[in-house]
């Protein structure tokens, strides 16, 4: 099932999320929508609070033959390296994009959806999707990351963008 995306905007997207107790039928279902609803969008990843599910789970695709899409619950980022530039958007603020630095490479850990224990070595487009969804459970947006010029010159364009 489709679910509708949180805007930029709504009080859901700043919250700091509770960790998932159990994983059961209703987190793998609610993971399952949220993959149907991330591939609708042309996304390449979704957290639960851009589904107005304040909960520490994000899914993710990076579309890269090389790397299978996953789920990642209650996730931490335990180690990271370096530092890289990139232009990162949002589902969450459609038509706005930034260059946002990020570390190079991550170890993330958290679950699966079988409860079992998951750790990733990510760098590239997965280390900074991973990154950017993990944000999400804690109440930042890219957004946050920018400078305060930045920022403002973006916040500008959105507002221009929600008159028109």
């Amino acid at each position: 099932m489709i679910l509708d995306i949180r805007i930029f905007g709504d009080p859901v997207l700043r919250e700091k999320c509770a960790p998932v107790a159990e994983i059961d039928d209703e987190i793998r279902r609610l993971a399952a929508d949220m993959q149907e609803t991330m591939y609708d969008a042309d996304g390449i990843g979704l957290a639960a609070p851009q589904v107005g599910v304040p909960i520490r789970l994000f899914v993710y695709d990076v579309r890269d033959d090389e790397i299978p899409p996953g789920v990642l619950v209650n996730p931490e980022i335990v180690e990271e390296k370096g530092a890289t530039k990139e232009e990162e958007g949002c589902l969450s603020i459609p038509g706005l994009s930034e260059t946002v630095e990020r570390s190079e490479s991550i170890v993330a850990r958290g679950l699966g959806l079988d409860g079992e224990s998951v750790e990733i070595r990510a760098d590239g487009i997965l280390s900074r999707c991973i990154q950017h969804e993990k944000d999400h459970l804690d109440g930042i947006l890219f957004l946050d990351r920018v400078s305060p010029l930045k920022r403002k010159i973006l916040l500008a364009k959105w507002r221009k963008q929600e008159r028109d």
